[in-house]
């Protein structure tokens, strides 16, 4: 692909927030987005929007619910892989996986595990955004 790809400003300003761990904040980004989306990334918008509140979830300490989106999320996002818009989705997935292992692995109805804060992934696309003035 010769051409930089134009990211919709809403989906860069939902990463920055995530990759600061401004995982509501990043959601309430991406569902603006998500609604306004007819197109065939809509899904894929709402699995990220899963992933962060999955993560918001888990931060909070709502285990069961981190959970239950986990799984959701990775089932609205494993069509697009390897990638799209240029995030690494098959990435992504692992790396949440890494996060939530503890909590996936459990057989507790209500776990109290902590989130580890080095396991948390980040997004990076690629390619790279052009330009980041769009915060």
């Amino acid at each position: 692909m010769s051409e930089d790809p134009v990211y919709d400003p809403l989906y860069l300003k939902g990463i920055r927030y995530f990759n600061d761990c401004e995982f509501f904040e990043a959601h309430d980004v991406w569902e603006e987005l998500w609604a306004d989306h007819q197109g065939p990334s809509r899904k894929f918008y709402q699995g990220l929007i899963q992933v962060a509140v999955c993560l918001h979830h888990f931060g909070n300490g709502n285990t069961r619910g981190a959970k239950k989106l986990f799984y959701s999320s990775r089932d609205y996002l494993a069509n697009y892989g390897p990638f799209h818009l240029g995030l690494n989705v098959e990435k992504l997935i692992a790396a949440m996986e890494v996060c939530c292992a503890e909590i996936l692995a459990s057989e507790e109805q209500f776990p109290k595990i902590e989130i580890e804060a080095d396991l948390i992934p980040e997004i990076y696309l690629d390619p790279p955004p052009v330009s980041s003035d769009n915060a």
